[in-house]
């Protein structure tokens, strides 16, 4: 631990311990809008494959993969990541081997994620003197060890369910000692622990252990963000965060009511959160926020007002004309959006993408009715829609439905979020593609700023960003000429 204090100590930083959250990150300088606060690779790391896509082990590449010729589970885009993985992979390909092939659909990410964090403490503590794997202050089981399982917390058939993946790890393993009850309690460490790792787009590749970043606290409010460059875990600030502050990121979607958040979290992580934002829970703005996100709209198409259940539960009362919708109504539209909304997903599954734009369309049409204009159900079914027109390159169908969540991304991801400087790129792209170049360089500054504070400048997808916005100023300025100027 003093070594790991010491190593932190250099960028800046300090374990602690508070009350009701027990370890924590502070920050023991003051730390700017952008600034990297701390970065690690990960411990342990698996990629998401699956059956209709697989990618390379190392950088998550899905290129020219091809799968290792003796295990036939992990995938290589190269001889570079191949051999850059070849300690581990050595030994766990003997394992991976020796499993039956009917056996093999039970090897999910978090089995083969477990079997390399116990291949890997191998490597590293076999031969004291001369380690495969070489430890660090950063990079050793310890840090694992110290991680919370909140294994009292957890109920009866997770625990049947642990249990049952400590003994399939065992029978890959095959090791005479290991200790199934310590498997069981890492595997709720995971649970409780590991990053989704994700591109540069939020867009998930796999699952990662970060034993370092994993002190970091979660806040619905944070004043940092874990952005993923490869495998390399990055926290940066997105506001100033002076010396003695907590440094703090989330665990979780943070777009929804407080009620949904803590849900999740409780579900996940086993807490209950108390940042600034959860404590409003159950006052007058924090159940306003929650009816305009999730909830319903008036029945009058020209009021605004978010509606609240009235005392006999009967109807929604409309909080601002205090026109009355009756439970009945609603309820029989929102069955008609489940019901419809359930055959969109089956066609946009089955790659029928004409179908399931009409079908989304149809969705639209009865949230309009049903939900508040702000709403996120409303939004998620507009970016559906947005995604479908893109792979049909009808760029302006999908601008349209772009610019309508726009608004909503705003309410939704206040302050510096990647969720919204993202959109804001779309935006961008989609208007440059349309030839609408002013429009394209304003969502691409607007992209830029909120995008240059949580992913950094050097990252090639900051650079393509760059690089468009380059473009499109260059454009904008040559239309902007006067004529006779070409001459």
């Amino acid at each position: 631990m003093e070594e790991l204090q010491r190593a932190l100590g250099e960028r800046g930083l300090s374990v602690s311990s508070l009350p009701e959250k027990g370890r924590c990150l502070i920050a023991t300088k003051d730390f700017s809008p952008g600034e990297v606060i701390i970065s690690q690779e990960p411990y342990v790391s698996v990629p998401s494959n699956t059956s209709r896509s697989s990618k390379c082990e190392v950088c998550f590449g899905s290129d020219n993969v091809k799968k290792c010729s003796a295990c036939h589970v992990v995938w290589y885009c190269g001889s570079a990541c191949q051999k850059a993985d070849w300690k581990l992979h050595r030994v766990e390909c003997q394992a991976l081997s020796n499993i039956e092939k009917d056996k093999l659909k039970y090897l999910t990410p978090s089995i083969r994620l477990m079997v390399k964090l116990y291949l890997r403490r191998k490597l590293q503590t076999e031969k004291v003197e001369c380690p495969v794997i070489p430890t660090t202050v950063t990079d050793n089981y310890s840090l694992v060890e110290a991680l919370v399982s909140h294994m009292s917390k957890i109920d009866e058939k997770q625990l049947v369910l642990y249990a049952q993946m400590a003994n399939l790890v065992n029978l890959i393993l095959q090791w005479p000692d290991l200790n199934l009850k310590e498997v069981a309690e890492n595997f709720s460490k995971l649970a409780c622990n590991a990053h989704s790792i994700c591109d540069s787009e939020l867009r998930p590749l796999g699952t990662g252990l970060y034993p370092v970043i994993s002190i970091i606290n979660h806040s619905c409010l944070p004043n940092s963000v874990l952005i993923f460059e490869g495998r390399t875990a990055v926290v940066r600030a997105v506001e100033r965060i002076p010396k003695g502050t907590e440094v703090q990121i989330s665990y979780i979607e943070t777009a929804g009511s407080t009620m949904t958040r803590q849900k999740a979290l409780k579900a996940q992580y086993l807490f209950s959160c108390s940042c600034p934002r959860c404590m409003k829970l159950g006052q007058g703005e924090d159940i306003q926020e929650s009816a305009i996100l999730e909830g319903y709209r008036c029945g009058d198409d020209k009021c605004m007002g978010f509606l609240l259940r009235d005392p006999d539960k009967k109807a929604f009362i409309c909080q601002q004309c205090g026109l009355a919708r009756k439970l009945e109504d609603i309820k029989d539209i929102a069955s008609e959006v489940k019901t419809v909304s359930d055959k969109a997903a089956k066609s946009l599954a089955s790659g029928n993408n004409q179908e399931a734009s009409s079908l989304y369309k149809t969705v639209e049409r009865l949230q309009l009715k049903l939900c508040h204009p702000f709403s996120l159900n409303l939004m998620h079914t507009r970016e559906s829609l947005m995604k479908i027109f893109m792979d049909l390159s009808n760029w302006k169908e999908a601008l349209f439905y772009c610019r309508l969540t726009i608004p909503v991304y705003e309410r939704a991801y206040p302050g510096c979020h990647p969720m919204r400087g993202l959109q804001y790129y779309t935006c961008g792209k989609l208007e440059w593609l349309l030839g609408e170049t002013e429009n394209s360089v304003r969502s691409f500054m607007k992209a830029l700023d909120i995008l240059r504070v949580t992913h950094g400048t050097n990252t090639p997808f900051m650079k393509e960003l760059l690089f468009k916005l380059e473009e499109a100023c260059a454009e904008a300025s040559y239309k902007l000429k006067p004529a006779d100027e070409d001459d």
